[in-house]
């Protein structure tokens, strides 16, 4: 009988979702290591495809439990940007339709900057509605991190095409005429938060990088903003810039 090609086995491994698959027992007796490589390749796959599908399934069951209680509209809701020394705070707030397949989602801290971008992608794609919400370093500086950030996730929810029925928020409460649910660390617990997390992260992010291009020698499109030693240095160098935030110290030190 003639061999498959490797090449052959290989794209036919492509299409292979189960274990089930009778093909597979044949290509194991195969002694041609090309084709076991490719057999532990596929495996490996699988069993990252597994741990992604078990990790989904674990961050879906608040939405499970807002949905079992007729909830429908469900939007997660997180900020980015508390941190900062610069720029605005950046919130997001994302609606997922039922049994959504968001593969590999995560706390947006947890992932590399390829996946998160893939899955923004995805999010994009696949959500009901997305909300954006921005605060400015001035509106920091007047009314405090906490409030701004709960500033900006207001209007985040305000900024969604529909109205939500339910709201999953990352650590805060917000004050809107709708059911919620206040999650300490939502965004390693929840899809939705999650989702929001990764919206939020990439929109600030892009931010930062045209900041970058109007206020250069403080590394933005690197460090978002945050207090690293290159941005740190081009302080000392270059003074602050329009969008420092002033109330925080070591900036306050130079107003």
């Amino acid at each position: 009988m003639k061999h498959e090609s490797i090449k052959e086995i290989k794209e036919a491994l492509k299409d292979i979702h189960s274990h089930d698959d009778a093909r597979l027992s044949t290509w194991a007796a195969d002694e041609r290591s090309g084709v076991q490589q490719a057999l532990n390749q596929w495996e490996r796959k699988m069993l990252k495809l597994e741990k992604e599908k078990a990790l989904l399934q674990k961050l879906s069951i608040f939405e499970n439990e807002a949905k079992a209680e007729g909830y429908r509209l469900i939007a997660g809701i997180d900020e980015v940007g508390r941190g900062p020394l610069a720029g605005p705070v950046v919130a997001a707030a994302v609606i997922l339709p039922e049994n959504c397949e968001l593969l590999g989602v995560n706390d947006s801290k947890q992932l590399s900057l390829k996946k998160r971008e893939e899955l923004y992608e995805q999010i994009q794609t696949h959500a009901i509605a997305i909300g954006v919400g921005v605060v400015d370093h001035q509106e920091i500086d007047k009314i405090n991190i906490y409030q701004a950030s709960k500033k900006a996730m207001t209007i985040a929810v305000e900024d969604l095409e529909f109205v939500p029925d339910y709201l999953l928020i990352d650590a805060m409460e917000l004050e809107l005429k709708v059911p919620q649910k206040k999650l300490i660390k939502g965004d390693a617990r929840s899809v939705s938060i999650a989702a929001a997390s990764i919206v939020a992260k990439v929109c600030r992010d892009r931010l930062m990088e045209d900041y970058a291009k109007l206020f250069p020698g403080y590394g933005f499109e690197r460090n978002a903003g945050y207090g690293t030693k290159e941005h740190l240095e081009g302080i000392q160098q270059n003074g602050i810039c329009p969008i420092h935030r002033k109330t925080f110290a070591p900036i306050k030190n130079f107003c």
